[in-house]
């Protein structure tokens, strides 16, 4: 049931607290239905931050008042345990962004085709994911739109605001790319790479043929006008430079189905949420086994890979990446200086409240950062042990 917004009293409700009070009448209900994937997430949320993973234990030399900090879980399905992965992986990005314009791309997955979707997600996810990619390489090696291959980072989601089941992928996309020759950077002509239209159908036309060959019976099945449906929603100019791609990453790369943040609260039977329709926010109230239906259906298949490099960012391109690198410096002197260092960049990242309220750690054997007294707020706190998974007394 969806209500208007209102003011509704924050109290501490996390997903984790959800889980706890209602995992077990929804695996009672669903569990038959559930992949291993969906299982691991319900129980590392529970455990996430608490001592069942075990932790580290520090003490303020200001208040001289000792304090645990718990390991997160790293389920990518957790909404509080990202703050860690995201420095990793942006500090592993740092070699690769280029200082270009860039674009943004949204394929959307038409109605009748998520049933499909849902029933095969691995091999319809990934299908998804390339086609897109391939298709918008085609039309840039075209000289009349680009004549160049551009790097194209993917990044695959599945839920809407209010947690409903919609498959699409987002894609950022170098605005420009290396010529056939490799001698020269070709920039995009202002503010457009390719015909919105013609990628629509390019796509459709693509992933007709695609799932035609690799999965015949699932074809069969596919009702003949889906392949007419437009299935890009937008593809436009996103900016340029570091804020356009920390934009990005804050927007798209880190996001879950559902932050903590946005949980209002939780009574016997029901949940109650919110989400943002266009410029507004919203609260939804659902049944709590409802609730982690919805949820948990945007947990992806074990070792799926939501986020994926083509074009100039593919593995297999870092030559091809680097060569960019140095035509841009020869051509653009004065814009190039050096390598943006992503990592020191973080902080104007777009976290969600929780991450900036809990602090987060490495699983066992990793490097903590220093952490804040919670009693008094000093950052003069000293390390006193580490004890393992299960191993707090």
């Amino acid at each position: 049931m969806v209500e208007p917004s209102v003011r509704v009293p924050k109290t501490r409700v996390e997903l984790a607290d959800i889980v706890r009070r209602f995992g077990l009448k929804y695996t009672s209900q669903y569990g038959r239905q559930m992949m291993p994937s969906q299982k691991r997430a319900l129980s590392d949320i529970v455990a996430c931050c608490t001592p069942e993973l075990g932790g580290r234990r520090y003490r303020c030399d200001d208040c001289k008042e000792s304090f645990w900090q718990y390991h997160c879980c790293r389920n990518r399905a957790c909404p509080k345990c990202h703050g860690t992965q995201i420095r990793e992986w942006l500090q592993r990005r740092e070699a690769e962004l280029l200082p270009c314009d860039y674009f943004h791309g949204v394929v959307t997955v038409p109605s009748e085709l998520r049933a499909v979707f849902h029933r095969h997600q691995k091999a319809m996810y990934g299908l998804l994911m390339q086609i897109s990619a391939e298709a918008i390489k085609e039309l840039c090696a075209r000289k009349r739109h680009l004549g160049a291959l551009p790097g194209i980072l993917c990044v695959l989601h599945t839920w809407t605001g209010q947690l409903g089941y919609h498959p699409h992928a987002h894609l950022l996309i170098t605005g420009g790319g290396v010529t056939p020759d490799g001698q020269h950077w070709e920039p995009a002509r202002e503010e457009f790479l390719v015909p919105v239209t013609l990628l629509s159908r390019k796509i459709a036309a693509k992933f007709r043929d695609a799932l035609k060959a690799k999965m015949p019976a699932v074809f069969a099945g596919v009702p003949p006008d889906v392949w007419q449906r437009e299935w890009v929603t937008f593809l436009k100019h996103y900016g340029q430079g570091n804020d356009a791609v920390l934009k990005y990453l804050s927007r798209y790369v880190f996001r879950t189905a559902i932050s903590n943040a946005r949980i209002l609260g939780m009574d016997q039977t029901h949940v109650t949420f919110r989400w943002k329709h266009r410029d507004t926010w919203r609260t939804e109230r659902l049944p709590a086994v409802e609730f982690l239906r919805r949820f948990l259906q945007h947990v992806l298949p074990r070792g799926f890979h939501k986020v994926r490099y083509y074009g100039l960012w593919h593995p297999s391109k870092r030559k091809e990446s680097s060569r960019a690198w140095l035509l841009l410096i020869l051509e653009k002197p004065a814009e190039v200086s050096q390598p943006p260092k992503l990592a020191e960049l973080l902080e104007t990242l777009s976290e969600p409240a929780e991450l900036r309220d809990h602090p987060i750690y490495d699983a066992p054997g990793g490097e903590a950062e220093q952490p804040r007294c919670p009693h008094c707020g000093s950052t003069r706190t000293r390390f006193l042990g580490e004890f393992p998974r299960f191993g707090i007394p």
